[in-house]
């Protein structure tokens, strides 16, 4: 193997195969890619979650239409910053007005709703097309976000904050 060396990376090379057990890179290249799943009808599905909501989300190639419970994104979700959080992995996967969306949602308040979508959206778009996967990954949007409502204590106002305290 010393006689193989030539070069800095050739030897980073064979110090990354000593320390993995690996003589070769057959293994590595045995690897196989991901593959798109899809249904009959051409969709992807996926299940996003956010705090207490839970949305179950299709995507197909579209127009860009949005349709959340029955109602219009823009009707469902009237905030606009609830609007931009839906719209986020459509822009960082470039794919702005390709995809069409279905949706349902339960459980939660509305901001909680806007996440839960946006995470199956984003599930949703790398299972369709699996090159999609590195930015949305690299946004952040693939990881559930686990933060919940603290539940409350009882001898406690809150989950945290105490009565207040009376010396008389």
């Amino acid at each position: 193997m010393a006689d193989e060396i030539k070069s800095l990376d050739d030897l980073k090379g064979a110090v990354d195969m000593a320390e993995t057990g690996m003589t070769d890179l057959s293994a590595l290249e045995d690897a196989a890619p991901r593959e798109p799943v899809r249904d009959s009808l051409g969709r992807s599905y996926a299940t996003g979650k956010r705090k207490d909501a839970v949305a179950r989300v299709w995507i197909k190639p579209g127009s860009g239409k949005v349709v959340v419970n029955g109602k219009d994104m823009s009707v469902y979700f009237a905030r606009p910053v609830l609007q931009m959080i839906l719209r986020q992995p459509f822009t960082v996967a470039g794919v702005e007005d390709q995809f069409d969306v279905m949706a349902t949602v339960k459980g939660g308040g509305l901001s909680g709703q806007a996440g839960a979508v946006k995470h199956g959206v984003s599930k949703a778009l790398q299972l369709y097309d699996p090159s999609l996967r590195s930015p949305l990954k690299a946004a952040g949007f693939l990881t559930r976000d686990s933060r919940v409502v603290e539940r409350k204590k009882f001898g406690r106002r809150k989950a945290r904050r105490s009565f207040q305290f009376s010396k008389r």
